[in-house]
């Protein structure tokens, strides 16, 4: 048993009212002084920093659409962005529309990291775009639908899947929107799976290394995921504020969807955990972040969002998240749609659906930017592309509909008895 274990509710929640829910007076008095004299961040992201892949025209930044505002616009326009609202965030097979969908997932981590940045002094537009398009590389049904695509994508390529490293492809590749390096980047590392005390920076430069840290990826999985770290401090706070962002609200679903009752965590504060979390993480954050090179908080707030996350699989995510007896039909469901669909592409099947709900729809799109989806070169990765964008919703009902064999659990509304 760890010393964590051991702690009874008393002890805890005396450790965690160690950590501060306000900024010190000596960090207010910094701040007020150096607003009133215009100070500025010297490690922000300035706008006149923005890299992207082409220089067009229309892509350029002007006084009233600054470079991060226009990705975070491209992103708003973007068909995956809309998607969000048909993937739940944790609890697939529940019928409360209460219970967090992907799109208010994005829109936490947005807010969060768009307060936090504030009191930094950083960039809060890059925040914003790197927090509404963090997660477009989604599967439907949340990570245990990643783990279903991931297992059949490596099983027939060797290659890795990963939302973090899909989210960069969907911006970059099958909708050539041209956005930011530092958007992409700041998508591409934010895996709030791996927590750090400390972040700082990696020092990329240019989309050479982007591209060849994207490659490594697929290529090595959690031995290059597992490592990336953000450009930018912008970037940084989006990654700590990814699990803010969840920790508690994924409580809140849980007790909401009667699986777990108000007392059933450790700490005993139930669904208020995800007031706790939001005004105690972020005071602790700005304060040791403050005029700093680098996004850190206290040992204190780092042992407690570890040892919150850790019940959190324990309690919600191994236990309930997908719901017991159906992660084995959902698990089925991904390889036989990952099969049917390869095996559709390679006989050019064009009333398949993957061609009439996904290759045609991508390729009038790209259209408008003069390019092409070359989906033929790489089959399995076009059927990656394809069951990623899916909503829980498409999925379940092409599934039962090629499938009949595949019986997800009903949804319904009422209950009858």
């Amino acid at each position: 048993m760890s010393n964590q274990d051991a702690l009874s509710r008393e002890e805890l929640r005396a450790r965690m009212d160690r950590i501060p829910d306000v900024l010190s007076d000596e960090l207010i008095e910094r701040m007020t002084e150096d607003r009133a004299r215009g100070w500025v961040n010297p490690y922000r992201c300035d706008d006149a920093d923005a890299l992207r892949r082409e220089d067009r025209p229309a892509d350029r930044a002007s006084i009233w659409r600054p470079a991060f505002v226009r990705d975070v616009e491209k992103i708003l326009h973007t068909p995956a962005y809309n998607r969000y609202a048909g993937k739940t965030q944790v609890f697939s097979f529940r019928s409360n529309d209460d219970l967090s969908r992907r799109g208010l997932h994005v829109q936490l981590v947005a807010r969060i990291a768009r307060d936090i940045g504030y009191a930094l002094g950083l960039n809060c537009d890059l925040i914003e775009a790197i927090g509404l398009g963090h997660d477009l590389g989604h599967t439907p049904f949340g990570h245990a639908g990643e783990r279903c695509l991931n297992d059949v994508f490596h099983e027939h390529t060797g290659r890795w899947f990963f939302h973090n490293v899909h989210s960069v492809r969907v911006l970059d590749v099958l909708y050539g929107r041209n956005l930011t390096l530092q958007t992409l980047d700041g998508a591409l590392t934010h895996n709030g799976e791996y927590e750090q005390r400390v972040f700082e920076l990696s020092g990329l430069k240019d989309f050479d290394e982007f591209d060849r840290t994207v490659e490594a990826c697929y290529r090595d999985g959690e031995m290059a995921v597992g490592h990336l770290r953000p450009m930018t401090l912008e970037g940084c706070v989006v990654r700590i504020s990814d699990i803010i962002a969840y920790v508690g609200r994924d409580r809140q679903d849980a007790i909401a969807a009667g699986l777990l009752d108000e007392d059933a965590f450790e700490d005993g504060l139930g669904g208020a955990y995800n007031s706790w979390i939001l005004s105690h993480a972020s005071a602790d954050i700005i304060e040791h972040s403050y005029g700093r090179d680098r996004i850190e908080m206290s040992e204190e707030l780092f042992s407690e969002i570890r040892r919150a996350k850790a019940e959190n699989y324990k309690k919600i995510y191994r236990a309930s998240g997908i719901e017991g007896e159906s992660a084995e039909v959902l698990s089925r469901a991904f390889y036989l749609m990952y099969e049917r669909c390869l095996a559709d592409l390679r006989a050019r099947d064009e009333s398949s659906y993957i061609f009439k709900h996904h290759i045609a729809r991508i390729e009038r799109h790209l259209e408008h930017y003069g390019r092409t989806y070359d989906w033929a070169s790489d089959p399995d990765q076009t059927v990656v592309d394809y069951i990623a964008s899916m909503s829980d919703g498409y999925f379940a009902e092409l599934a039962t509909k090629l499938f009949p064999q595949i019986r997800f659990p009903r949804r319904t509304y009422i209950n009858e008895r």
